[in-house]
């Protein structure tokens, strides 16, 4: 299979990373006047499925190092899979959230919040799990990270005030989302062995860890989407029949490649994690947070009509996440 051989190498590709995860939700927007975040919802799950499978079959299955991908999910005991299985469904129900805070507040509101709190948390968790990196360097930057969320709170805020009770209610879903979020990349490092040359006998290899993980993902729509399909955070009630009879082509093909933009950023996450650590290559990862801001900010004008003097504000939350982003990726030099 093939895997990541520098620090250097794995700091670019979390830098893809971030691009994938703050870009995916940009195809939900893209369908929210048409298509309900639950149902577009389906086709993004489909898309990780899909994609994470091909990569294994490819990219997983080929070269000298490591275990072939149907090999390593054939050798896998019971513990790792349920580790990446949950994982998945960990990761799902936070998603999904986010998904419904984007749909209430925007971009620019739902993801410096929910994936800015699973940075800060999420670095936490995964260095205790594998301490690489420097700790105070590490704290330094998380602690910028967590002073762009609280600095983006009082642009929230302002925001709220001016929209009334939606923009608040986006905040609280987008918190609710970010300590969801945080656990679930710490049970995927769990599954797998982190040394991919020589893997652990009984625990997955990335391509395989991706896959398990995208089918717990997929398994548990059935479960949390169906949930807010009858009991909508935002809009109107929606069944399984609205997904065959009111959807197009077109819309299903912008639900996948969400899901396949996702799913790119997060096996290159993992492939990563060797060389970088899985505290650092998951917080580059989940500088997502930028891009998503830039997005929102600057392509979908979320802040347009915003009160005066909201600019001092955006402008520091972008300052504090990238000199936070700076110091994670100098703590693993």
């Amino acid at each position: 299979m093939y895997i990541v051989n520098s620090y250097p190498l794995a700091v670019f590709l979390c830098f893809i990373t971030m691009l994938c995860w703050g870009s995916w939700a940009n195809t939900q927007k893209l369908t929210s006047l048409k298509w309900p975040y639950q149902l577009f919802y389906w086709d993004y799950t489909i898309g990780v499925l899909l994609l994470s499978l091909i990569l294994g079959l490819t990219a997983g299955s080929t070269g000298n190092e490591g275990r072939p991908f149907l090999e390593d999910l054939m050798q896998a005991d019971g513990s790792s899979y349920f580790a990446a299985l949950a994982g998945g469904f960990i990761f799902n129900l936070s998603n999904l959230l986010i998904v419904a805070a984007t749909a209430i507040a925007g971009m620019a509101v739902a993801f410096p919040i929910a994936v800015g709190l699973a940075l800060a948390l999420g670095v936490l968790f995964n260095y205790m799990k594998a301490p690489v990196g420097d700790p105070v360097l590490l704290t330094v930057g998380v602690s910028l990270v967590v002073v762009a969320i609280i600095v983006q709170s009082f642009a929230s805020k302002k925001v709220s005030e001016n929209k009334g009770k939606n923009a608040a209610k986006g905040v609280i879903v987008a918190v609710l989302s970010g300590i969801i979020m945080s656990l679930f990349n710490r049970f995927v490092v769990e599954s797998m062995s982190l040394d991919f040359s020589n893997p652990e006998i009984g625990k997955f290899t990335p391509y395989s860890a991706i896959f398990v993980f995208s089918v717990g993902i997929f398994l548990s729509n059935f479960i949390f989407n169906t949930y807010f399909m009858g009991h909508p955070l935002e809009g109107e009630k929606v069944t399984y029949k609205d997904y065959f009879t009111k959807g197009n082509t077109q819309l299903h093909i912008i639900g996948i490649l969400g899901g396949v933009i996702w799913s790119l950023g997060m096996a290159f996450n993992i492939l990563s994690a060797e060389q970088a650590g899985p505290a650092i290559s998951y917080g580059l990862g989940q500088g997502a947070t930028l891009i998503a801001a830039i997005w929102g900010v600057f392509i979908w004008k979320e802040f347009k009509n915003a009160p005066k003097g909201i600019n001092k504000y955006l402008i520091a939350m972008f300052l504090c996440f990238l000199a936070g982003l700076m110091i994670i990726i100098y703590a693993g030099m």
